[in-house]
């Protein structure tokens, strides 16, 4: 068990290796400072091109990436925080049933206990496909949401860069005239 644990953990890793390094672009930003904070993207931080006018379009085009990453990463935090409220509601609904058909069982007579317990079986597993369903249904729906806010994301992150070129480009046009 430990090592079907150890394979999985470190398959996790390797596949979110993998993601990482299959999005990276293509062509780096070419750019005379590349220091670089941590938690950027991969061209964010590279501020200065010697050209003022270039600096700004950067930093503008840095601010309204890190702005829409805030607000997609706002997104997905409300979507998950939905989806366990409901998680929670549909499993606290399911075990009122399941409580429900078990007192009637202790309320029953001793003869008709086996007709009453029968019956609470079916009434449990009834409980706990409804919340089962539910919970599915929540966490379908919050993943439909997070898949959407994080190609918002990299659609943010894909237009910051473009953004980025152009004054980078338009920075060595200035600089070569």
């Amino acid at each position: 068990m430990n090592k079907l644990l150890a394979t999985l953990i470190a398959g996790l890793f390797a596949t979110s290796v993998y993601a990482q390094t299959a999005t990276a672009p293509a062509t780096p930003v070419t750019t005379t400072d590349t220091t670089m904070s941590s938690g950027q993207s991969g061209t964010a931080g590279m501020t200065s091109t010697g050209d003022a006018k270039a600096d700004k379009k950067i930093n503008k085009a840095d601010e309204k990436e890190a702005k829409e990453v805030s607000k997609q990463d706002e997104k997905i935090s409300k979507a998950t925080a939905k989806a366990n409220e409901k998680k929670s509601k549909a499993q606290s609904k399911a075990e009122k049933k399941i409580a429900k058909a078990n007192e009637k069982v202790a309320k029953a007579d001793p003869e008709d206990k086996a007709k009453a317990s029968a019956k609470a079986e079916e009434k449990t597993a009834d409980a706990n496909y409804g919340a089962q369903k539910t919970m599915i249904k929540a966490d379908e729906k919050a993943q439909k949401k997070i898949v959407d806010a994080n190609a918002d994301k990299a659609k943010a992150h894909a237009k910051a860069n473009e953004k980025r070129a152009e004054a980078a480009a338009e920075a060595h046009k200035d600089a070569a005239k």
